[in-house]
């Protein structure tokens, strides 16, 4: 059983769910500002997203050295209040009715401005309960880009090509500035697989690998811009590519523009974007914190994506994670979580398998507080996903 839950700003909170199998009973709740925007400041102050007039290195040392995000008792008081804040009695009560038939509900979410940061499949339910342990959870696309008539998926090959982009090294930005690496020591895995630190990973090798590929992973740098469509991706671009962003010195970025419209300057020609693709960087989906969704992962469903793996909020390195959060372990915990997100998408249906690999984090975060396994991380992570309006399948194209 699947509900959609879509939330809207306007002064106050509005909340609309609807079951699909009753599409003509849709439920309607309005939660006053003043009751919710408490909370929401408090999460938002917590993750280690730039608030307004901050750099990047002060929301790092703000979240990291002494926020409830590494502190397990304030954490989970947090996530408490944010579930009682947002998720509605009465929704509460129907979902509570399918899990004690042995029915385990889907929830799409699509949130609104306002709770963009919300991660959904952390909210503490009840003692030791997470959301994630009762639902499925993935991110509901907007009605304009998911419905429209032009769209269409990419038909997914189990065995087909996977197009890695690993750390690409940025032209002009040195080891040490922020563009530079990600990974303190990568996976030996994901060495052999993709291959690290590459310099060739340009935006015209990526189009024409992507136009075969069955999925697509990223691991890097994700910048936002003024608006949705300047989100930007840092491949090994020099500034002679071309393309819809102005260089930054020897490097120019490319853009969820770029994709949508094709970067070449002579005629729209979209990208053909793979069926599954993962984009484990900072603020990889942004796209909700516009009033109009729009960014790279909207740009993705819109050149074939049915799944999309992308972060709410900054990623900390594991070298931020030992520089900054007292007595944090030596265990690395970028490499295994990309490997975790690589494995969902190469599973039957990524947003269960995403879900189970948050359960497991979860308990993990629960029963021994281990900073490894903090939602710092494993929370950022949620899954868009875009099958063929009205049916939950995709329409295939080659």
């Amino acid at each position: 059983m699947t509900v959609q839950l879509k939330l809207v700003d306007a002064g106050d909170l509005y909340l609309q769910w609807r079951w699909e199998h009753e599409p003509a009973a849709p439920r309607v709740q309005v939660i006053p500002r003043e009751l919710v925007q408490g909370v929401l400041d408090e999460w938002t102050a917590a993750v280690p997203s730039p608030l307004p007039g901050e750099t990047a290195g002060q929301a790092l040392r703000r979240a990291l050295s002494d926020g409830p995000l590494v502190d397990p008792a304030r954490e989970h008081n947090l996530a408490t209040r944010l579930a009682g804040a947002l998720v509605p009695g009465k929704l509460a009560i129907e979902l509570n009715s399918w899990l004690t038939q042995g029915i385990r509900p889907h929830l799409r979410v699509q949130p609104s401005p306002s709770t963009a940061l919300v991660p959904w499949e952390a909210l503490r339910i009840d003692d030791g309960v997470r959301a994630v342990h009762d639902l499925d959870i993935s991110v509901l696309p907007p009605a304009t880009v998911a419905n429209a008539e032009t769209h269409r998926v990419s038909r997914f090959d189990p065995q087909g090509t996977v197009v890695g982009v690993l750390d690409p090294k940025v032209p002009g930005f040195p080891d040490d500035s922020a563009l530079g690496p990600v990974f303190d020591d990568a996976p030996q895995e994901l060495v052999e697989a993709y291959g690290v630190r590459r310099d060739d990973l340009d935006r015209d090798h990526l189009e024409h690998a992507l136009t075969t590929a069955a999925r697509f992973l990223y691991v890097g740098h994700v910048t936002t811009g003024d608006h949705g469509l300047d989100a930007r991706l840092h491949l090994s671009c020099t500034a002679d590519t071309t393309g819809r962003a102005a260089p930054l010195g020897a490097h120019r970025p490319l853009t969820a523009a770029d994709i949508v419209l094709g970067h070449r300057p002579d005629k729209v020609r979209p990208w053909r974007v793979p069926a599954r693709v993962a984009l484990v960087a900072c603020e990889s989906g942004g796209d909700l914190r516009f009033a109009e969704p729009s960014g790279l992962v909207t740009a993705m469903v819109h050149g074939g994506a049915e799944h999309v793996t992308a972060t709410r909020w900054t990623l900390p390195t594991d070298v931020g994670l030992r520089q900054l959060v007292r007595d944090f372990p030596a265990t690395p915990v970028l490499g295994p979580t990309v490997l975790a997100i690589d494995a969902a998408h190469r599973a039957p249906n990524p947003v269960t398998a995403l879900n189970e690999w948050q359960r497991a984090m979860a308990n993990r975060w629960e029963e021994t507080g281990d900073l490894t396994c903090s939602p710092l991380v494993w929370a950022a992570f949620t899954t868009t996903w875009a099958p063929e309006p009205g049916t939950g399948r995709a329409t295939r194209t080659p």
